[in-house]
């Protein structure tokens, strides 16, 4: 039950399990000629592996109709797609509420506080939650009601996983929240918990994750968040 981690940028991961190997929200594949060690899917270099793309909605910074590709080289690559994303590829359109079992795995879906969706999966052993747009977008110009009713969206779907064990988690933690940038993780460490965070949604500010560290009120919790610093990062689990 190990796994081996990309940060691909972004909202953008590649996850290798014992069997599998999962692409979340692949959005920047430039430079063409990068590989994993830069933060891109080169499908020359994952051609033997059993792949599985899931994208969590249409936004452009975690769809990439590249992915579609790709099948050139992977004829057996596997496609889970938010059903906001309109395509005619073939691929297996997931929609909120539901879940799916394909097999070899099995995707559990949440609604998003923005759009599409966010994805729990268990494969080989883990279980590995994709948060896509999925967080507690509190906002400082927008009303008051509309805060009060972003916490009671985002705390009723988180609330539903409670009883899981994560043992990956991609969170958004976004520092244009400015003071409410941990409000995401925070709630979910403390509500359902993961045995591993991954901060993510932060565009090219590292600096959030040293503001992080040094929060107070992540202290509970920090030692089991990953730290990122730069595109192409890769990490064990």
């Amino acid at each position: 039950m190990s796994a081996k981690v990309w940060y691909l940028y972004n909202s953008g991961f590649a996850v290798q399990t014992a069997q599998h190997f999962l692409i979340f929200d692949y959005y920047l594949d430039k430079p063409k000629d990068g590989g994993l060690a830069q933060g891109v899917i080169n499908p020359s270099e994952i051609k033997d592996l059993d792949v599985v793309v899931f994208a969590s909605h249409s936004h452009y910074d975690h769809f990439n109709p590249v992915i579609f590709e790709w099948r050139a080289q992977l004829p057996k690559v596997r496609y889970v797609l938010s059903d906001d994303i309109r395509t005619r590829e073939d691929a297996v359109m997931v929609h909120q509420g539901n879940s799916y079992d394909l097999g070899d795995m099995s995707v559990r879906v949440f609604d998003s506080t923005d759009i599409g969706v966010a994805f729990l999966v268990k494969v080989d052993g883990l279980c590995i939650y994709h948060a896509g747009d999925l967080n507690w977008w509190h906002w400082e110009g927008e009303t008051q009601q509309y805060n009060l009713d972003m916490a009671k969206k985002y705390q009723s779907q988180i609330n539903q996983m409670a009883g899981e064990q994560i043992d990956l988690a991609f969170v958004p933690v976004d520092p244009r929240l400015e003071g409410s940038y941990l409000r995401g993780l925070d709630y979910l460490m403390r509500t359902v918990g993961a045995k591993t965070a991954v901060p993510m949604h932060f565009g090219e500010d590292y600096s959030a994750f040293t503001r992080l560290m040094a929060d107070e009120q992540a202290a509970d919790y920090a030692d089991r968040v990953e730290l990122l610093n730069h595109r192409g990062q890769c990490f064990e689990l």
